[in-house]
């Protein structure tokens, strides 16, 4: 009988130990050092990166032409005096663009990287007139409870963290509002990303809340543990092991007497 109840006590005491150290994602030690804050991560607009579908519009003349669709009532003559299309910008944050060929753009923002194209046209166009729009900026976000991630793409160029967090119906009930982790990708290290520890819990956060997300930024939004719950959960089944086991020993010793 001793060691009947020594096997059903080992899994419940491991049962325990499980629950001690809950499985919570994206967990990083607790010396971590996050990444700081500094002018470039509080820039006010989006920087181009890898993976972003840019669309890509040229115009000669200043964009004389573009002005000129106004009063253009055919269909076939604004395909004629338009040109647009798609193009990805590789992994290495290169973009392989009509005539110049590849060139770099990762990390500028859309009216960095359309003055740099109207300088590198002007050789084969007069005053050129550059359009760039990205098509395909998403984002990752778990607001803190089970089931509630989301996939967001952002519409615009400039939209915060506090816009995306609302964008996902805000911070779970069981989220810690003081606990939130932007996960952002470098290109020069991969695998390495900056992991930014984000205290929305006051009004002093804000400035961080307003730290413009890039694409394929990760929002973990760390949940609290309902550690009674959790432990119902682990050791129900050992217990209905344990009193399947005594009741299976109990009707073995009636057999034997």
């Amino acid at each position: 009988m001793r060691k009947l109840l020594l096997i059903c006590l080992v899994p419940l005491v491991l049962s325990g130990c499980k629950v001690l150290n809950p499985s919570t994602m994206l967990r990083t030690p607790k010396d971590y050092k996050y990444t700081t804050f500094s002018d470039s991560t509080a820039s006010k607009s989006y920087k181009i990166s890898p993976n972003d579908r840019i669309e890509f519009r040229i115009y000669a003349n200043k964009g004389f032409k573009l002005i000129d669709l106004t009063s253009l009532n055919n269909p076939t003559d604004v395909a004629r005096y338009t040109y647009m299309t798609e193009y990805l910008v590789e992994y290495d944050g290169y973009v392989k663009l009509p005539i110049i060929g590849n060139t770099m753009i990762n990390g500028l923002t859309v009216r960095q990287a359309e003055k740099m194209l109207e300088e590198k046209y002007a050789t084969f166009y007069v005053d050129p007139f550059v359009m760039l729009k990205v098509v395909n900026k998403r984002i990752i976000i778990f607001p803190g409870s089970p089931g509630d991630a989301k996939v967001i793409n952002l519409a615009n160029n400039s939209t915060t963290l506090l816009e995306g967090l609302a964008l996902s119906g805000g911070i779970a009930a069981q989220g810690k509002a003081y606990k939130i982790k932007l996960i952002r990708e470098k290109i020069d290290q991969p695998g390495n990303p900056d992991i930014y520890l984000i205290d929305l819990s006051t009004i002093a956060g804000i400035k961080q809340g307003e730290m413009i997300l890039q694409a394929n930024d990760i929002i973990y939004v760390e949940p609290r543990q309902n550690y009674s719950s959790l432990l119902l959960r682990e050791i129900t089944p050992v217990l209905s092991l344990a009193t399947s086991l005594i009741l299976a020993y109990g009707l073995i010793l009636q057999a034997t007497k």
